[in-house]
Order: structure tokens, then C-alpha cells, then sequence
């Protein structure tokens, strides 16, 4: 079982954003981060489930993904996802990350534990810094698809 804690932040929304992610697997721990230049919260926190589980090297790995965005975990848990695929995405935000997000998803068997943003849980706090520090960073990529407006599309 790998565990996944993952936190998005945005200084500004839109502003200069940043996910982080905490990977624990038995004794190992890996921590991975990144900035942008402009994006949104929600899309990196749905960006840092994204490349948790695209770190993972084999299918099928079961794993627990730890968040504290009711956007990603409702869309999925609640089945909203699979609607706003069926519809096409009409009327929806983040589209290309959501498309990323369903096709990852069908690799692993994922489950999701809403936590609780700031609430002492070390290693949320952990991927909380980890956002912040990369998006204050001058290391930052393009959001291309937000800052094209077609994350919408």
C-alpha cells in the first residue's frame, strides 16, 4: 500500500500557484514539488493527486490518497467526474486536468481520506510548505492550458 498526501496552493487566485506531494511507501518517503507562474488553487491541488499517482511505477498499486480539497475528492467520490466525462465536460473548468486525472486513475486502485488543511497532520503540513515554497519560487513552469484560457474547453 503507498500513501499519497498531496496539498495545491495559489498566492492569488489566479496568481503564482505550486503542488506538493508527500510519498510514503513502507520505510521510503519521497517528497516532489513544482511551481507555475499563473494558475488556480483547485488545479494544483487536482495537479498533485495527478502526478502522485503518475509516480507510481506499476499498475494496479493500491493506494491512499490524503487531501484536503472537498474539490477533487467530492468530484470523484461523489461520481461528479464521471457526469461532467459524459456531458463532455460542458460548462466545467479544468478540463484537460480532469481528463489527465480520469486516465491515471483507471491504472491504480485509489481511495481517497479527506483531511483537514492545517490541522497539525505532519505530512499534509509537510506538502503544505512544499506548495507554498514552490510557488514563491523563481523555478516556475507555464501553465499552458489556464494561461490559454482552454482549461475550459
Amino acid at each position: 500500500m503507498v500513501t499519497i498526501y498531496t496539498d495545491g496552493s495559489s498566492l492569488g487566485n489566479p496568481g503564482p500557484g505550486g503542488y506538493g506531494i508527500v510519498l510514503k511507501y513502507k520505510d521510503l518517503r519521497k517528497e516532489m514539488s513544482q511551481g507555475y507562474r499563473s494558475t488556480t488553487n483547485n488545479r494544483m491541488e487536482l495537479l498533485a493527486v495527478i502526478k502522485g499517482l503518475q509516480a507510481l511505477k506499476k499498475p494496479n498499486t493500491p493506494v491512499t490518497i490524503y487531501s484536503d480539497s472537498k474539490y477533487v475528492i467530492d468530484s470523484v467520490e461523489k461520481g461528479w467526474l464521471w457526469g461532467w466525462i459524459k456531458k463532455g465536460f460542458k460548462g466545467k473548468k479544468n478540463k484537460d486536468l480532469w481528463t489527465q486525472f480520469a486516465e491515471i486513475y483507471k491504472v491504480h486502485r485509489v481511495q481517497f481520506q479527506w483531511v483537514k488543511g492545517h490541522a497539525g497532520i505532519p505530512e499534509n503540513e509537510r506538502c503544505d510548505q512544499l506548495a507554498v515554497q514552490a510557488a514563491e519560487s523563481g523555478d516556475h513552469l507555464v501553465d499552458v492550458a489556464f494561461e490559454n484560457g482552454i482549461n475550459n474547453v
